[in-house]
């Protein structure tokens, strides 16, 4: 392990792959007290890929790649998607001149409601499309293969389950699987909804209780992960008390999420305007004398390198050309 703290990921995705496996084989699991934690933990197998894809969590390379093949089983989809459609396309947003595959302007309903549900309608198949065409082009010729890979172990076994029992496995493996993708990609509408994303803090909206972030491995600290991608997720926390808070608008640091969903997408039918959020931005290096730090395109190269050179790392350790 490269940080004591990545025990809690394994245990999450220990326990969930438990669950499914479980109430698989033994039918008296097969009950909402067992599905639902399933469910729940779907979601977390989730945020563990988005960690493990910006840090590694062992020093192995070949851990790090088998680790990879657990978790895609876990989402039912490979795991190394994320490099291009988070690392390298949605934490640039537009400031490349390229679209982001998860931008929330893809969805335009009145009713905000169906917004949230319909959302991973359009970014899933934007996002595999997407990845799909990066792989096609990448010099990294490691990427197809590992990705190949972990399509091959999720989507085998998978289908081994479904031949074995077709509809416990569907019903309490599958649709699991299914609801972690599916909200994980609701998560890019829910933290940049009503945003700015050309500012340079007020970009992401936060979610800052501390119980919620301990379950969620402080992913609820989503600017300074945008600002700072190199960052473990450990040090999240102190990060966006240190830089963000005194930079954004203070309606972007949410206590709940869940209060959040309830007052933004069921009580409010209507989507709401996007206010001028980067205002709080500018008043604060005006007012507070805040020195501008490095932006975030120099901090996401930095980062993106590393990650380039992880990834080149984790071919050479399996013998795979670069």
């Amino acid at each position: 392990m490269r940080h004591p703290t990545e025990w809690r990921q394994v245990a999450i995705v220990a326990v969930y792959q438990a669950l499914l496996l479980g109430m698989m084989f033994v039918p008296g699991l097969r009950h909402p007290l067992v599905l639902v934690p399933a469910f729940l933990l779907s979601f977390l197998n989730a945020v563990v890929i988005h960690n493990h894809l910006h840090r590694g969590i062992f020093h192995s390379h070949r851990l790090n790649m088998l680790w990879r093949g657990v978790l895609s089983f876990g989402a039912l989809y490979p795991a190394s998607a994320n490099v291009p459609s988070h690392n390298l396309v949605h934490h640039h947003f537009g400031d490349d001149g390229q679209p982001d595959w998860a931008d929330p302007g893809h969805v335009r309903f009145k009713w905000n409601l169906l917004n949230l549900i319909h959302f991973p309608n359009i970014a899933g198949p934007n996002t595999f499309a997407g990845v799909a065409r990066w792989a096609a082009s990448t010099r990294q010729a490691s990427f197809g293969r590992q990705y190949l890979a972990e399509t091959i172990f999720a989507f085998g076994l998978t289908g081994a389950l479904l031949l074995y029992d077709f509809w416990p496995a569907l019903c309490f493996v599958v649709l699991p699987q299914f609801y972690g993708a599916r909200c994980i990609l609701r998560i890019n509408l829910i933290q940049h909804d009503g945003t700015d994303t050309s500012s340079e803090w007020n970009h992401s909206r936060n979610f800052v209780g501390r119980a919620f972030n301990w379950i969620m491995c402080n992913n609820g600290y989503h600017t300074i992960h945008h600002n700072r991608a190199g960052l473990h997720w450990s040090e999240l926390a102190e990060a966006h008390r240190r830089e963000v808070v005194p930079r954004i608008d203070p309606g972007l640091d949410e206590p709940s999420m869940l209060g959040y969903l309830v007052r933004r997408y069921v009580i409010g039918l209507r989507r709401p305007a996007v206010g001028d959020v980067a205002a709080a931005e500018r008043a604060a290096e005006r007012l507070a004398g805040l020195g501008r730090l490095e932006s975030r395109a120099v901090l996401r190269a930095a980062a993106e390198q590393a990650a380039a050179a992880e990834q080149a790392a984790n071919g050479a350790a399996l013998g795979l050309p670069g």
